[in-house]
């Protein structure tokens, strides 16, 4: 008899990896495990590769912490973009969400997550102080009184953690002076940024609205 019916200690592992990934049971993680079995040695190679570089090698930008190949991403290294306009979200795949619609070209600020007491998050687990670093920077290069042409825009989910953490974000960039928006919402209380559609969220970015505190 098969310990847990495996037929092969190695496949057993196997399984046991994949069904590591989030979302993925072990029926799941079989099935993937035997389709990796059945192609052609050099594809899988292939396959193992990209993942053991991805995570060795893939860094996270030094200016807005988004994944990047080299020290800046391709957006801060774009000197086209617009530096002075900072579009703050909550993760990497909503920097691509917004990429997508094609109607940006500020830079962003990737948070690594939201305030959320309950999950044990503070503001000190995120990236909040180097956004405060770098609108700190902006402002020092700016003459007196022109901090207005600085913009911070918080495009965070209408929910309550994502609130929270807008005001938080907002608390901490006042004093500079800075205009502060938030998205205009087209987007439903609670959407994800991730799973709105390119055209409602492009809307939403682009009517953007000053932020008031609730």
């Amino acid at each position: 008899m098969y310990k847990n019916n495996y037929p092969s200690k190695l496949l057993e592992e196997a399984v046991d990896a994949i069904s590591s990934l989030p979302g993925v049971g072990n029926r799941s993680a079989l099935r993937l495990a035997l389709h990796l079995l059945k192609q052609p040695q050099e594809n899988v190679h292939h396959f193992t590769a990209a993942i053991n570089a991805l995570r060795d090698e893939v860094h996270y930008c030094k200016e807005c912490m988004m994944i990047s190949d080299g020290e800046l991403c391709s957006v801060c290294s774009d000197k086209s973009r617009d530096h002075r306009t900072i579009c703050v979200v909550e993760n990497v795949r909503d920097v691509m969400s917004i990429e997508n619609t094609g109607q940006f070209r500020g830079v962003y600020h990737v948070l690594g997550g939201i305030i959320s007491p309950i999950n044990g998050i503070g503001p000190s687990d995120l990236t909040v102080s180097q956004l405060v670093s770098r609108v700190k920077g902006l402002c020092a290069d700016c003459a007196e009184g022109e901090t207005s042409g600085i913009e911070v825009i918080l495009a965070l989910s209408g929910d309550v953690e994502g609130e929270t953490t807008s005001f938080y974000i907002y608390r901490q960039l006042a004093r500079f002076g800075v205009k502060i928006s938030s998205l205009a919402r087209g987007l439903g209380f609670g959407d994800d940024l991730e799973y709105a559609d390119s055209l409602t969220l492009g809307r939403s970015l682009t009517n953007r609205q000053i932020f008031r505190p609730q």
